[in-house]
């Protein structure tokens, strides 16, 4: 086998950044699904300069590795050639689709007369009552150019001729970002922010407007809890969010024509030295296009109302169901509604005794945290693992956490060193002298916000060996704070559990897809992940195409296995799915001479998954159940509509407990 290699993974962070351009320019996507791609591409690279950029700065700043190319040079090259791609979408296809729609965007174009008097009506009875300008050649002791945040830039000359800069911030979190201003003729829509610059003369009547020019400053946003820290983990998390858009400054970007003294003068007064002074359009932070002001049917995706999942006689519970037959949801194109009715029935059925759940990111008004309250105040036990440290979504969790508590829900949080990104739920229930074990297993999480949009599977189960393990993990969770020592091992045969048995498992089951190879025996290996990171599981699927196994793999962003190479990785290949949904499922297909397993779970084989979280992966027994995942990952591989699934799963109504 040839020697192993790895593609760059902030490059391939950058690669998916511009598929979703390429879904932005497809005339056949609906126009405001197109704005909404556009807004999802400058969410996504806001992130990379948040999280990633900060990494790459230090690693050039201390010189790289003798023998490798400096990734920050060409994230940099590959994000300028990107934004000159989405102006370009813009400017070339955006704009005339909507002017021929009697639709007029007024994108870096003067206000037009036609307009100038509503627009200034919203800036007088809407605007104004939030604008104070900052002299920033004063003394700027209180003021703190805040992460992510919108400022206009004043260049005023007074009478004597003597140049001011002045700062605005502009109150996008409060007003709307993007206002739809109607005439009897057409439809204007109109930047908050010019709605301002073409008011700013009010603002400042004894001086000359020189120029005003938008500016936008993107800060560090790693929560940085020192390991052994002994206070208590959730003081120091908010501690910690009270500060987080006071990091330092990764990316100063500024709209092109700022002359160059007044650009260090802002730089000098907004302590901006170490960022990376990028010139870019005249408009950032573009994810407010989410909430473009288009209306009509015709801009957007058809409605495809979500199917049920199952169908329950009037006076059957949907646990009796589970009981009887394993359950697949497959969402959002099946309903969320029985994730939500397992949480409902345990909180209030009799039998039910105690709840174990992982909540990851949870839902800003969670049906599901309401019914583990329920839970708790009706006398069962219920044992909630928290996730505090899920990425941006720390001050929610917190809250919940708070509540749950009060209420009499006992909580657990993960340690500063390992995170528990698995998604499973445990009810375990006493009738009569048998206790029985219902389990909810998923590849995302228990939230029913993003599950209108994420794509996961979901498996209900009574496999009471599954259960059982699964409570055994609760168990070691419930008192570690900490990585399992080897007393803390448990043998697990039905679960994998990342540090525990997860990796060498997946090895395992790569290597014998090998020798199935090696002895002429039916091989094959598909899995579908969002991130390929990890070099060790990478390493073995090239010995795996070596052997002559044919592998398929779906990975949505992250990819660090490079296919196509002769002798290495020439039986491989990678599939990328962006459409209106967010793929998120994680599956695992092992061909097995022709007894096919199947694997779902909460793990992509990133480094953080495979070496620093809690992780559970699960086999799906139910032989139609099997099939019915294979069908859908075989339907994404040779997808050439982006709906296949849907009407795959619609087509299958007539049986639904079977999917």
């Amino acid at each position: 086998m040839e020697k192993a290699v790895f593609y760059n993974r902030d490059l391939s962070w950058l690669s998916f950044n511009r598929r979703v351009l390429m879904e932005a320019a497809k005339a056949s996507v609906p126009l405001l699904e197109r704005i909404k791609f556009l807004s999802i591409y400058s969410s996504n690279l806001d992130e990379f300069y948040r999280v990633r950029i900060p990494v790459l700065m230090a690693l050039s700043e201390h010189g790289s590795i003798a023998g490798e190319t400096d990734h920050f040079t060409l994230a940099k090259a590959e994000i300028n050639e990107q934004q000159q791609q989405f102006g370009a979408i813009i400017r070339e296809q955006i704009l005339p689709e909507l002017e021929r729609n009697s639709i007029y965007w007024i994108y870096n174009q003067p206000i037009p007369e036609s307009i100038s008097a509503k627009v200034a009506h919203v800036f007088f009875t809407e605007v104004l009552a939030y604008i104070y300008p900052v002299c920033i050649d004063n003394d700027l002791t209180d003021f703190f150019a805040e992460n992510n945040k919108l400022y206009q830039l004043v260049v005023l000359e007074d009478k004597t001729g003597k140049e001011r800069l002045e700062l605005i911030s502009i109150p996008s979190e409060t007003l709307p970002r993007l206002y739809a201003i109607k005439t009897a003729e057409a439809r204007y829509i109109v930047f908050l922010e010019d709605i301002l610059k073409h008011n700013i003369a009010y603002l400042f009547p004894d001086d000359v407007i020189k120029g005003v020019f938008n500016l936008k400053i993107t800060r560090d946003a790693e929560l940085k809890i020192e390991s052994g820290n002994k206070e208590d983990l959730t003081e120091a998390l908010e501690r910690q969010l009270e500060t987080r858009d006071f990091g330092f400054a990764t990316r100063f970007l500024c709209e092109p024509g700022i002359p160059l003294r007044n650009l260090y003068r802002v730089i000098y007064a907004l302590k901006l030295h170490k960022a990376e002074v990028v010139e870019g359009g005249t408009y950032h932070n573009l994810k407010d296009l989410s909430s473009f002001p288009l209306m009509g049917a015709e801009f957007s995706y058809p409605k495809w109302p979500a199917s049920d999942s199952l169908i329950l006689a009037e006076n059957e519970t949907l646990f009796n169901l589970i009981l009887k037959k394993d359950i697949l949801i497959n969402v959002p194109y099946q309903s969320y509604d029985p994730v939500l009715r397992f949480f409902n029935e345990a909180a209030n059925d009799i039998y039910t005794k105690e709840i174990y759940t992982t909540l990851y990111r949870v839902a800003s008004n969670s049906r599901i945290v309401s019914a583990l309250m329920t839970a708790a105040r009706n006398g069962k036990k219920v044992v909630a693992l928290v996730e505090l440290k899920a990425r941006f979504d720390e001050a929610n969790n917190i809250k919940w956490a708070k509540q749950m508590k009060a209420a009499g829900v006992k909580i657990i949080y993960s340690s500063i060193d390992l995170k528990v990104h698995a998604k499973v739920a445990l009810v375990k229930r006493q009738v009569t002298a048998e206790t029985q074990y219902l389990g909810l297993l998923a590849t995302g999480n228990l939230n029913e916000n993003t599950a209108r949009f994420y794509t996961d599977q979901i498996l209900l189960t009574a496999h009471q060996p599954m259960l059982k393990e699964l409570e055994a993990l609760f168990g070691f969770l419930s008192k570690s704070k900490k990585a399992p020592s080897p007393e803390d091992m448990i043998s697990f045969e039905h679960l994998l559990v990342a540090q525990f048995n997860l990796q060498q498992r997946f090895l395992d089951l790569i290597e014998r897809e090998i020798l199935n190879a090696k002895n002429g025996l039916k091989s094959g290996i598909i899995i579908k992940l969002n991130n390929l990171e990890e070099r060790t599981l990478i390493t073995k699927l090239y010995e795996a195409s070596a052997a002559g196994v044919p592998v398929k793999l779906i990975v949505r962003g992250i990819c660090c296995l490079i296919p196509g190479i002769a002798g290495l990785s020439d039986n491989i290949s990678v599939t990328r799915i962006v459409d209106r949904y967010l793929e998120h499922g994680r599956i695992f297909l092992f061909e097995n001479n022709g007894n096919q397993e199947v694997y779902m779970g909460s793990a992509d084989w990133m480094n953080r998954n495979i070496y620093s979280r809690i992780e559970v992966c699960f086999p799906v027994y139910q032989p139609g159940l099997k099939q019915t995942l294979v069908k859908i990952i075989n339907l994404q591989l040779n997808d050439n509509v982006q709906e296949s699934v849907y009407l795959f799963l619609q087509s299958n109504k007539t049986n639904p407990t079977h999917l």
